[in-house]
């Protein structure tokens, strides 16, 4: 995937900022009703539950303080992308049991003639590995900010 597909992914409603939930439950909720709002979706609440679902399979916790919730769902047209971070640090049961700071919500519809979802997961995740992008993360306050950080990981 080239950066200009992936940062596209990465529009004005994708960046929520700091988001002031402290329970993981919460948070997702708080991110989706963001978007949903932005993006003039019709079904926050399924999406939630959705990505809760998800949750219970198995923790989005990545480590380095970074969650990755994604899922499929009826309720998009097309792949949705988000980002809140939280500075006191969120339990998402992540695999290093630390405390999430960066969470990258990804959201796609059942079915995509793109089939973009899954590359474009992998793809945040190599970029992630990069101690330079997610200390960049840690001051982004735009969704141009976000871009600059991640467009760093390439």
């Amino acid at each position: 995937m080239e950066i200009t597909e992936f940062l596209g992914y990465f529009k004005e409603g994708s960046f929520v900022g700091q988001v002031r939930s402290k329970i993981k439950d919460k948070v997702l909720d708080e991110m989706v009703n963001n978007i949903s709002r932005s993006w003039n979706l019709k079904d926050a609440l399924l999406i939630s539950d959705m990505l809760k679902r998800r949750e219970k399979l198995g923790s989005t916790g990545i480590g380095f303080g970074i969650a990755i919730p994604h899922g499929r769902t009826i309720s998009v047209p097309n792949l949705l992308v988000a980002y809140g971070h939280s500075k006191k640090g969120i339990d998402f049961d992540a695999i290093d049991n630390n405390p999430v700071h960066k969470i990258f919500m990804i959201i796609a519809p059942p079915q995509e003639q793109s089939n973009v979802y899954l590359p474009f997961l992998g793809k945040l995740v190599e970029i992630l590995k990069s101690e330079d992008v997610r200390d960049s993360l840690d001051t982004a306050k735009s969704t141009e900010e976000l871009n600059d950080a991640l467009a760093g990981g390439f």
